[in-house]
Formats: structure tokens, sequence, C-alpha cells
């Protein structure tokens, strides 16, 4: 199947004179000056710097993420964004809008021109040759948009799974501001486009070259690019005529129906309640905060009340079963009302208890006896419904548990090695005072015996002299 003309990347330049002369009027002059202005505001839009800033990071983030993010449809959303702006560049749409601003005559050669009567403008070919590009650069930008739209409709989606919440922002922000400087290039397009035909037809009247013999051009970008894309276009206007109503000066009403208006206005107006404020910005803040905890302390919504009561209700339920059957049920009930209701952590805890519900139950059913568990487990239920307070022991998580079963076992540890050091010390003194006692009683020892051995020699002595003395010696 063949190409059409304006769908080619590089359309056949054709082999002809770029520049005729033809007369020249005023209204030529301003036709070729509202033409420059259409295609200097396209060359704008193209070259900003805003847009070659948000390509460079749409290239970063396709870059970042071609390994980890390939089988992702935002992804996949993105790369066909890619292929558009790549696309655009290739046609090389800039360099045509450069090439036709050169050969239109600038605005001193146009008011030469018009006293001389003739000018040189750019052919009919030139014409027509931009006007193929400006249609498949129009086809372009609203395929980008057409992309740009799913590529922000997957994204959204994935955030309200909360999947990627960070990058799923960087990307939405990224998408809308491409879809609106794109939008923008289109409008651009579909003004020049009306001026390329306005002197085209100047044109071809004076000059007949026709380049273009398969193919006619359409009358407006509207028609080209069909109902779904009429909308892109047609806003431009609207916006334009509501900024022109309010630039109009309103109309004076009678005296009558500004009163009755007035009267109107009091009526909807609430005021309030005056609130004493301090001096200082302390004062201001704790008188604020004490006005929304009486609020929030004295007042109820009745989305409280429903829930109070149904947590009074299933603590009742709780308290009548008889058996873990019976509890699985209730506690099946509670777990799809707070799911229903978004109560996250009553949720996590009852699907523990669930769980445990079930074990108890096929333990009841073998002949065991568990109404000691029950009664434990009713409790926990109670305060699963509601958990408010200090857990239940049997409810602690392991975690929990573990980090004091740790701390009591290093707590032992160091009182273990407390206590080491303390007796080590203590058997040191004792030591030392043993090794004192024993030194005292050598000591005491030793001088008896001196004692005693010098009391038996003295003994001794002294019963010879008296033996001596007896025998007249």
């Amino acid at each position: 199947m063949a190409v059409e003309l304006w769908n080619r990347v590089n359309v056949p330049f054709p082999s002809a004179v770029s520049a005729v002369r033809v007369p020249f009027t005023a209204q030529t002059a301003a036709d070729v000056e509202t033409l420059l202005t259409e295609s200097e505001n396209v060359l704008k839009l193209v070259r900003s710097e805003i847009l070659q800033t948000e390509v460079r990071l749409l290239y970063e983030l396709l870059y970042v993420l071609n390994n980890s993010y390939q089988g992702n449809k935002t992804f996949k959303a993105l790369k066909q964004v890619e292929q558009c702006v790549n696309r655009l560049k290739n046609m090389k749409l800039d360099a045509a809008l450069q090439e036709l601003s050169d050969l239109c005559p600038n605005r001193i050669q146009r008011q030469l021109s018009i006293k001389d009567g003739q000018c040189f403008v750019p052919s009919q070919p030139t014409l027509e040759w931009i006007c193929l590009k400006v249609l498949g650069a129009a086809r372009l930008m609203s395929c980008t948009l057409s992309r740009c739209s799913r590529a922000f409709t997957l994204s959204k989606q994935q955030m309200k799974w909360e999947e990627f919440v960070i990058l799923n922002m960087v990307i939405t922000s990224m998408i809308s501001r491409l879809w609106v400087i794109f939008r923008g290039v289109l409008l651009a397009l579909s003004g020049l486009y009306r001026q390329l035909l306005e002197l085209l037809r100047d044109v071809a009247r004076v000059q007949p070259m026709p380049f273009l013999t398969d193919f006619s051009l359409p009358a407006d970008l509207a028609q080209f690019l069909g109902p779904s894309d009429v909308l892109l276009l047609t806003k431009h206007a609207a916006h334009s005529r509501a900024r022109q109503e309010k630039k109009q000066p309103a109309k004076k009403l009678p005296a009558e129906a500004k009163k009755t208006c007035m009267q109107k206005r009091k009526l909807k107006e609430d005021l309030g309640v005056a609130v004493k404020r301090g001096v200082g910005l302390g004062a201001d803040r704790k008188s604020f905060f004490k006005l929304c905890r009486t609020f929030t302390e004295g007042k109820s919504t009745p989305k409280q009340t429903c829930r109070a009561d149904r947590r009074h209700e299933f603590q009742k339920q709780v308290r009548e079963a008889a058996s873990f059957s019976h509890m699985e049920i209730r506690v099946d009930e509670m777990i799809r009302w707070c799911k229903s209701q978004r109560m996250g952590k009553e949720k996590r805890l009852l699907t523990f208890l669930h769980l445990k519900c079930r074990q108890m139950k096929y333990l009841e059913a073998a002949g065991y006896n568990v109404q000691r568990k029950l009664q434990t487990f009713k409790k926990e239920a109670c305060w699963a419904s509601s958990p408010e307070g200090s857990a239940p022991k049997t409810l602690r998580s392991l975690a929990s548990r573990r980090r004091s079963v740790h701390g009591r076992i290093r707590f032992h540890s160091l009182r273990r090695r407390f206590m080491m050091r303390g007796g080590v010390k203590r058997k040191e003194q004792a030591g030392r005072q043993t090794r004192a006692r024993l030194g005292g009683d050598d000591q005491r020892s030793r001088t008896a015996r001196e004692a005693t051995r010098r009391s038996t020699d003295s003994d001794t002595h002294d019963d010879i002299d008296d033996i001596f003395a007896s025998a007249g010696l």
C-alpha cells in the first residue's frame, strides 16, 4: 500500500523555482505578514527550551526504566510518545518553516514592494510542499496527543493501585506538560495552514505551477484530522470568546435589581462565629487547638456512632459464642465489615485471630477440651475489635516476645557477670582476711612456744640448783 505524501518523513522537494514575482498589494502584504507571524509561532513552540527540557526528561526516564520496567503498559505508552517526538525531529519541520520565512519578503521589502507593485513570494510548488509538511505534522501532533492521554491514564491507574507512586507522579506531570505543548503546536499549525492556503490561492491565480496532481489539499485542518480531533481545535476559539466577554464592560443593573441581589447575598452569607485571639502567635495557636479539640471531642459523626454500635454488637456475640465454630463465623463477618469500612488495623488483628480460631476448631472437633482457650480467645477478639490500651499477652507479636526474651537474657547475662565480678572480689577479700588471720595465729603460737621453752628451761635450772644445795655442794 502506497504511503500518502503527507505521511512521509521526507517529502520530496519539488524541482521548480522557489520564488516567483507576483503583483503585490496591501492585502497581499497583510497576508504575508500574518503568514510570517503564524510560522514564527510554530517555530517558537518547536524550538522552545521548555519542550527540549521535557523531551530530555522523557529520554532519561526511558533510559533508567529500560531494564526493570519493560513489561509495564505505562512504559510502552511512553515509548510510543518517544517515537512521535523522534518522528517530529526527523520531519525537519523547523527547517522547512525557516526556509519559508527566508523566501517571504521582510517588512522593509514589503513596504517598497507596495510602492513598486511587484514582489518575490514563494512559488506554488514550494507552498504546496510546505502544506504537505504542515498536514503531516498536524496528524503527528494528533497522534502524539492521543498517546500522551493514554500514558497519563495508565500512570494514573497505577497511582490508584499505589504502585510506584513517586515515579508515576513524575510521569503524569511530564506527560501533562508535553500534552499542553503539543496541543499548542497543533493550534499554531492550524493557523499557519489557513494562511498558507490564502497565499497559495493568490500565487496560483497569477503563476500557476501545480505540484500536487493526485492529491488535493483539504480546506481546513479540522476536515483533515476528523471529528475526534475537532475539539482540540475549537476549544481555543471558545477560550478567546470567553476572554472577550470578560473584557466587555458589565451591564448596569437597575436599583431594584441591585437591592434584591444584595438581599439574596446577605441571606446566603455565613459569617461564622467570632473567635477571641491572643496577642502573640502562640496564643492564636493554643486557642485554635483548643477549639478544634472541643469540636472533635464533643461531637461524634454518624460514621463513628455506627462503628461503635457494630463493635458492641460483635463483642456481645463473641461473649455469647459457645464454641470455636460459632466464633469463626462471627470473626469472619467482622473481618468483612472492617474491610468495607477500611479499618486496616482491626482487619489485620482479626485475620490473625481467625487463623487461630480455625486451628482451635479442629482441636475441638477432635475431642480436646478447649474451654479455657475459648475464654482467652473471647478476650482477644473483644480487644482486637477495638484495639485500645495494651494488648493481651497471648496476642502480642512474636517479635515483641523475642525482644522481651532477648532483653531478659541480656539482663541475666549482665547480672551474672556482675555477680561473678562481685564474687571474685569477695573471695579475694576473704583470702586476704584468712591469710592475715593465719599469720596472726602463727605469730601467737610461735611466741607461746618460746615462752614455754623459756619457762621449762628456767624450771630445770632451778631444780638442779636445789639438788646440789641439799647435798652440801
